[in-house]
């Protein structure tokens, strides 16, 4: 390698030259503050199915306490939350309606809050209202019935057919609720009715999952020799639903039934180490269960359902 000699006189004269060559540099304005962000969903490949989630909504939501932990103590609600580093005075909900490629079916496992919040999610992750050919509903809540219909009255899955339990149905048939008047009823001759063990399409299998609300239904997922559980509202907090499965919580209807129910399923799915989607797990809802001391400990996936 050859060298270039670097007198002195040159080197002087390249130092006083920096301010000149600072002051031409054009003016540059700072990069604008964006805000927060994160994807609307999340795709992998489970066998041979497409398994997506979609983000329909997220928000804080203040005093978790009045929700989550109300047969404890504020001093122990406060520790457990210490010890997991999340605050006491808010949390932050999801609300994560799954859509699943069969590869001959496009089925949608709940629809959100509104027909706008679920027509963005399903547009984010490719897909339209149009194309949907089923839609589940595991439960009666708004949050999982408020998009099925548009402000119009029209329905936002025109072309779609309807599936939920019949325990479920019948229970909020007979109460007086003007969501699920609204946006269910009107829908009672397209959708079929079933029970524990119904199968609505192959790999996807209906489970009990009583207490949150009378018919609440998990789904099994089956595909190339994997299995994942959907299991929706059995357990709504990563922390407080899973650490301390005996926690009441506010929107379990029957709140003994559901906590049977939340440590049943939570000892299958870390006895059976299958992955799970949560409708409120964090974002993007997927993870695993481990046992931990008396109760339940939530693993986010990494890159297993990616493999």
């Amino acid at each position: 390698m050859s060298h270039v000699p670097l007198t002195r006189r040159a080197m002087l004269a390249g130092v006083a030259a920096l301010p000149l060559a600072a002051s031409l540099t054009p003016a540059r304005a700072a990069a604008p503050m964006l805000g927060a962000s994160t994807t609307r969903h999340t795709r992998v490949t489970f066998g041979s199915f497409e398994v997506t989630t979609l983000l329909a909504a997220t928000t804080p939501r203040p005093d978790p306490q009045t929700i989550f932990g109300l047969n404890v103590s504020a001093d122990e609600f406060a520790a457990v939350s210490a010890a997991a580093n999340i605050p006491t005075d808010q949390a932050q909900f999801f609300f994560t309606p799954t859509v699943i490629n069969t590869g001959t079916e496009l089925v949608l496992f709940d629809t959100g809050l509104s027909a706008d919040a679920i027509t963005t999610a399903l547009n984010d992750a490719g897909y339209t209202p149009d194309q949907v050919d089923v839609v589940v509903i595991t439960h009666m809540h708004g949050d999982h019935i408020g998009g099925l219909m548009r402000e119009d009255g029209e329905a936002t899955f025109s072309n779609a057919r309807y599936v939920t339990g019949s325990v479920e149905y019948d229970a909020w048939a007979a109460m007086e609720n003007a969501t699920f008047d609204a946006r269910m009823r009107p829908l009672a001759e397209q959708t079929r009715m079933i029970g524990e063990g119904d199968s609505i399409a192959p790999g996807l299998t209906a489970l009990a999952a009583f207490g949150h609300t009378p018919g609440h239904m998990a789904y099994r997922v089956e595909s190339g020799g994997k299995s994942l559980l959907l299991a929706v509202d059995f357990a709504n907090h990563y922390v407080w639903s899973l650490a301390h499965p005996d926690w009441e919580v506010k929107f379990d209807m029957d709140k003994a039934q559901a906590a049977a129910t939340r440590r049943r399923l939570l000892d299958m799915l870390a006895a059976d180490k299958m992955p799970f989607i949560g409708y409120h797990m964090p974002w993007p809802a997927m993870g695993y269960v481990e046992t931990r001391g008396d109760g339940f400990h939530y693993v986010p996936a990494s890159y297993q359902l990616m493999l």
